[in-house]
């Protein structure tokens, strides 16, 4: 009977049906080559085999199969389906962010592919012969070899005591572990005492015997609710924590538990920079078992590591960013998501626009496992849930050990600009505190979200700003290249020497980014050292690990930073944390506006008083008055997260109702305005009101193309699988409009 599959591409397109080769074995999941089109070869993703023949006249067949093993388990491809249904987008578009680069060869010649297929690297494996497993026949030769060859009786020693000193080790030993050198172990293989094995590379795994934090009485209630929870079938848990109080401690014990009974773990984190010092620690503890995962380490890497856990039978813990998620994790009993709030777990660019978090909660679901959330400031999604009882929960709400909390300061801007109290960009107050700080050895951190020396140059004469040729912004003035660059598309401009406009004045910088905040501060306080830590400092993980390293030395006295610096960071030698300009992050055209602000100077005041001295955070706003910056001051979570959600219960917004935002882009205007509003009618006679827009953005220009946008809001209790179902038929048909085929439409569900 002849057989056929259904394979996904790494595509934007749906799944294609090949036929099965005579004598092929193919399964779900499996890895194959398949030629697509006249001549391009790609790799495939098996997704059911079956004997219904498609009803067109030529069905190519698979070419061969890759891989020892199917790629994806059940659970694996029961995520894809679900991110392909929730988010909208198509499988081939979940491949292409679910698999490492180099286990997707394509070509447009059957040997261009071949030459790009990935292959494992093999390095030297080493055992005992078995006649010397027996301990009688070991000690006898070597009596033997002792005197006459002692560089090889020490080898075989090492290699009989590799791993347990106590009894002879009957498991294989990597090469490059072994002090003996080539010409040793190869005299040992001539005498037939040892056999080397040449195979695709492993990674040796330590014990269970794990050195644990000792945890506090309030540590230890927490830790003890939720196993409470989860033994009594709650699937997620939500650890809020205060900054400082210890969370990642509770982890540790619980990730321990899973390792010791031969689990697999996963810790989410949302930013690259926080896995370096996240992984030391671990390794620390959990020594090899400890597996990175993240868009810095090499293609290969990525590729070795995704193969090996795929082969595991269990034990492994990974600690990686969002596209972790998507690893064969086939024993996955923990999840743990940290800072589970923060908005770098939803990706924007490219499809699948997912959250990572929300993934997460699906495949531990899918896999029997447990969720564990933890945050200082969970997302008011997350701490509505668990307050309503459908996550489970657990509080930390005092500083691990003998730490304080900071004394938060609010310092009023316009009135310290009033009575002559404003250095450059700083407050009578925070300098006085700097000073103070600084004198008693102490460092300080600065915190202004907004990187480069200023947001634009303008002419103080006319007017004129510099803006991008591609997009509908200004550009951003970076002094130390003397540029200005778009932090949209890239483009990169000299600084004009007249004002292009009026040809009379030379053009200023305006606003303050952290590259100004570094230099005026170094000029107040020239003794000081002055760092600096956002996107334009950190060029690479060695520039990043050095910049914090010196700071952690106490090399640096103070770092400026934008929210790189917010997150997940124990600097011991912190005592004072400034939040220079809190009305940018308050003043954003966004309903979450409030929440994020609120989470985000939070998080950097936990940066402060980490140890027994408390520390203190001065912020500078020019309305002090602000119920966040209240709320921040008192460290209201509660009363910030009841206000923000009663607000958005009155306007409809989440967690009460579902967002789906429509992006349209072309580069003619007037095709855009008549494609927007053609969309915009056939969707409102299916959604009605539910449907906001046409709406301008705030950029309504990039890369040379237009945007307009428009907004669905799906009510709690509706189905959003139905919303979703319409929504797709209608974009189909859209697409298929010839006057609106060159239109582009970004389908984003639950925009962050």
């Amino acid at each position: 009977m002849q057989l056929y599959a259904d394979i996904v591409l790494p595509l934007a397109q749906p799944v294609y049906t090949f036929a099965v080769p005579g004598g092929t074995d193919v399964a779900a999941g499996q890895a194959v080559a398949v030629q697509f089109g006249a001549r391009k070869f790609y790799t495939g993703i098996v997704w059911r085999v079956h004997d219904r023949r498609p009803d067109f006249k030529t069905v190519k067949p698979i070419q061969r199969v890759l891989y020892d093993a199917p790629l994806l388990s059940a659970q694996q491809m029961s995520l894809w389906e679900w991110i392909a249904s929730y988010y909208m987008c198509s499988l081939g578009e979940v491949m292409r962010v679910a698999l490492p680069a180099l286990m997707k060869p394509s070509g447009d010649t059957e040997e261009e592919f071949s030459g790009d297929e990935f292959r494992p690297r093999t390095e030297c494996y080493v055992s005992l012969a078995a006649e010397l497993r027996d301990e009688g026949r070991f000690h006898e030769v070597c009596e033997k070899i002792e005197r006459r060859a002692p560089k090889q009786y020490e080898a075989l020693l090492e290699l009989a005591a590799a791993g347990d000193e106590t009894r002879i080790a009957t498991g294989e030993v990597a090469r490059r572990l072994l002090r003996a050198d080539y010409a040793v172990l190869h005299a040992l293989e001539r005498k037939k005492y040892i056999v080397c094995t040449q195979r695709e590379r492993s990674v040796e795994r330590g014990g269970s015997a794990f050195r644990l934090p000792e945890l506090t009485a309030h540590q230890l209630t927490a830790l003890n609710a939720l196993r409470e929870q989860f033994a009594a079938g709650k699937t997620t848990a939500l650890l809020q924590g205060v900054t400082g109080s210890g969370k990642t401690e509770i982890y540790i014990h619980l990730i321990a538990e899973v390792l010791s009974r031969g689990g697999d773990v996963l810790l989410l984190v949302p930013e690259i920079a926080l896995t370096a010092q996240l992984i030391e620690r671990m390794e620390r503890i959990f020594g090899s078992r400890v597996t990175p995962y993240h868009s810095k380490l090499t293609n290969r890497r990525r590729t070795e590591t995704y193969l090996r856990l795929n082969r595991s039978d269990g034990g492994e813990f990974v600690v990686g960013v969002r596209s972790s998620v998507f690893l064969p994790l086939k024993h996955l009993q923990l999840i743990v998501v940290d800072e589970e709030h923060d908005a770098s777990y939803k990706q924007t660019e490219p499809a699948p626009r997912y959250n990572a978090r929300d993934c997460a909660v699906v495949m531990a679901r899918l896999t029997g496992g447990r969720t564990l959330l933890g945050s200082a400031t969970p997302s008011l999604e997350t701490w509505l849930n668990a307050a309503s009882g459908k996550y489970g929960r657990a509080e930390l709400t005092e500083r691990y050990g003998d730490a304080r909390p900071p004394e938060i300061l609010v310092s009023h801007t316009l009135r310290a600009a009033r009575r002559g109290e404003r250095k450059a960009h700083f407050n009578k107050l925070l300098l006085d505190r700097i000073g103070e700080t600084l004198d008693r050895g102490g460092q300080v951190m600065l915190f202004q979200n907004r990187r480069g020396f200023s947001p634009y140059v303008a002419c103080s004469e006319c007017g004129w700003t510099a803006r991008c040729p591609h997009c509908n912004v200004t550009l951003t003035y970076h002094k130390g290249g003397r540029k200005l660059v778009c932090h949209y598309c890239g483009h990169t401009e000299d600084v004009p020497a007249k004002c292009p406009s009026c040809k009379v004045t030379d053009v200023l910088p305006m606003g303050f980014g952290t590259e100004k905040v570094e230099e005026e501060i170094s000029r107040i306080f020239p003794e000081a050292r002055v760092a600096r830590l956002d996107r334009d400092s950190v060029t690479s993980e060695k520039a990043f690990s050095a910049i914090i390293a010196d700071f952690e030395a106490r090399r640096t006295d103070i770092l400026v930073g934008t929210q790189m610096i917010t997150k997940g960071f124990d600097f011991a030698g912190v005592s004072l944390v400034g939040i220079l300009n809190a009305d940018n992050l308050l003043n954003n055209p966004d309903f979450r506006a409030a929440e994020r602000a609120f989470q985000l100077m939070m998080q950097v005041a936990g940066r402060a008083g980490r140890r027994d001295d408390g520390g203190e955070v001065v912020i500078q706003t020019s309305e002090p008055g602000h119920p966040v910056i209240r709320q921040v001051a008192a460290g209201d979570f509660e009363g910030m997260a009841r206000a923000q959600l009663a607000e958005r219960k009155a306007f409809f917004y989440p967690p009460y109702a579902r967002l789906t935002s429509l992006t349209l882009r072309h580069r003619d205007p007037s095709v855009l305005r008549n494609g927007v509003m053609d969309l915009a009618a056939r969707l409102r006679t299916r959604f009605g009101r539910r449907l906001l827009g046409p709406m301008t953005p705030p950029v309504d220009r990039i890369r040379g193309e237009y945007l307009v946008g428009l907004l669905l809001k799906i009510e709690s209790g509706a189905s959003s699988a139905r919303a979703r179902e319409l929504l797709t038929a209608e974009l189909k048909t859209f697409a298929g409009n010839p006057a609106f085929k060159s239109i582009t439409v970004v389908v984003n569900v639950d925009p962050q």
